[in-house]
């Protein structure tokens, strides 16, 4: 009966405490968008990353005949200049029969949870647009990566642009 008491105690105890602490101050005054008062706090922590790497050439990780489309940073937006590649890979669909696996991946920034969505976000961006070129959507199935297939791993801003990707090919 002791042992049952004492333990009582202590959760409630580590319960009390718990709640005794107070929740940060969140006014956009104090700080800015995400409430950082000194960006000093996080120097050394952070990377540089290049936002106009998808412009340049970052090379095919498709197969099938099919070309990579690449996006901005934390984006799933098409840009003007994968444009090109979206047509090129409708003309492709449109001289193959067989399911189109579109595949979605990020770079390594950001949770698990948050890139496998945003490679998520990617692949339906790449099928919209693909559909809006005529590709039947029943043949089109979509998956999501997110950072788990990458195609370079060095920490350099292009191979950060190369990772965040969409890659296509025929479903087997």
């Amino acid at each position: 009966m002791k042992q049952t008491l004492w333990i009582t105690s202590v959760f409630a105890a580590l319960l009390l405490s718990g709640c005794g602490q107070t929740a940060p101050t969140l006014n956009s005054t104090s700080g800015g968008k995400n409430n950082f008062t000194d960006a000093t706090e996080i120097t050394g922590d952070t990377v540089t990353v290049n936002e106009s790497g998808a412009e340049g050439s970052l090379g095919n990780s498709s197969a099938d005949g099919f070309r990579s489309v690449y996006f901005a940073f934390d984006d799933y937006s098409i840009s003007g200049a994968m444009q090109s590649k979206i047509s090129a890979d409708a003309s492709r669909a449109a001289q193959t029969s067989g399911k189109i696996k579109i595949e979605g991946n990020c770079d390594e920034f950001g949770t698990d949870e948050y890139n496998y969505a945003l490679g998520l976000k990617r692949a339906k961006a790449v099928k919209d647009a693909l559909r809006a070129e005529g590709v039947d959507t029943a043949r089109m199935v979509m998956v999501s990566y997110g950072e788990s297939n990458p195609v370079c791993s060095s920490p350099t801003d292009s191979c950060y642009a190369r990772n965040r990707r969409v890659d296509l090919r025929l479903a087997r």
